[in-house]
This record gives C-alpha cells, structure tokens and sequence, in this order.
C-alpha cells in the first residue's frame, strides 16, 4: 500500500501545476459521469420495462374481453348467395364419384319440394362394389364441395365373404336454391285470379 502512495505522491511531484489541475478535474468528473451513465441506464431499463408491462396489460385485458364475449364470428352469408338456379346434382355426383376414383352409374330424380320460398331438389342412388377409402372420398366430397349440398340418407353394406373389403351404399343427396320470385309471383297471381272468380260465380 506504502508503494502505491510513493508512486502516487511522485507522479504528482513530477507533474506540472497545469497537469495537477486536469488530474483534479478528471478525478471529480469521473464519478459524476459514472453516476449519470448508471442513472441513464437504469433510467432506460425502466423505460422498456414500462413498456413491456403495457404491453401485457393490454393483451390480458384482450384476453378478458375475448372470453367475457367469444370470438367475433363470421357473418353467415348462405341464405343471401344461396342460388335460385339448383345444382345440377348428376353432374356433381358424377365429378365426385371421379374424384373418389369410380364412376357414376346414375341417379333417380325426386319431385322437387318448395318450402318457405326454398326448393330443395333430391335424388336417390346406390354405389357398389366400392371400398371404404373411395366411399370416404365419396361421401367427403359430397358434403364439402358445395354447402348447398347435403347428403339427407345413407345406408352402408358390406358385401358378402367373397368380396369382404367392398361396400355398397344407398343414399339420397339434396341440393337447396331459392324460389324464385318470377314463380311465387305468378303463383300470387293464379291465386288471385282463381279467389276472384270464385267470388264472381258466387
């Protein structure tokens, strides 16, 4: 410790009154620099910290708000795109019996039923000598291709020990579309007409 003090008390010995007061200087200013670098650093710590707790405020208060009232859904547009013109349901059995890899061997057409001015078209057919994989496909397309389709019916066999891995299936499909508005006009109209003849017969 004598060392360094003897070292020190040379080196200020040996220096000139100029230098002595820069050494003065540097002493005084080195603490307050320190102070003011650790207070800035702090300083910015807290600032980010800030932040981040800002941050999570804010997404736990969306989290609350998220399960006080659900997910926003999605509005539901099937009514309002729902077509007037029905599919044609050959042609989308038949594009997904080739999807599913077998062919169509054809449809029997239902009487179209109006209701609550939507036409629900039907028809019923079977499928035979198919395995699951390709009835999955099958039935998979059906319902996926188009929400105004559905399949309303289904009735799956398995085929008999000489052909353990083949189904066969019946199953009615439905496509829905709006009444037209031309028709329940002139239906409106037919109604009118027969109610005043009525009346004037009377």
């Amino acid at each position: 410790m004598s060392a360094i003090t003897e070292r020190a008390r040379d080196f200020w010995d040996r220096i000139s009154p100029r230098e002595r007061g820069m050494v003065v200087i540097a002493a005084v200013a080195a603490p307050i620099i320190l102070v003011v670098w650790l207070g800035l650093a702090i300083s910015d710590g807290l600032t980010n910290m800030q932040a981040r707790n800002d941050k999570m405020r804010k997404a736990l208060a969306a989290l609350i708000d998220l399960k006080a009232h659900g997910p926003a859904k999605p509005a539901d547009d099937t009514i309002e795109k729902m077509p007037v013109e029905p599919l044609s349901l050959d042609t989308y059995l038949s594009n997904a019996a080739k999807d599913a890899g077998f062919t169509l061997k054809g449809t029997t057409p239902r009487n179209p039923v109006s209701r609550n001015g939507f036409v629900t078209n039907s028809v019923s057919l079977t499928v035979s000598d198919v395995n699951i994989d390709e009835l999955q496909k099958f039935l998979a397309a059906i319902e996926t291709k188009s929400k105004y389709v559905a399949i309303t019916h289904l009735d799956v066999q398995r085929r008999d020990y000489k052909g353990k891995d083949k189904l066969d299936a019946s199953l009615d499909v439905s496509t829905y579309s709006k009444e037209a508005k031309d028709a329940k006009a002139a239906g409106s109209d037919a109604g009118s007409a027969a109610g005043s003849a009525g009346s004037g017969g009377n």
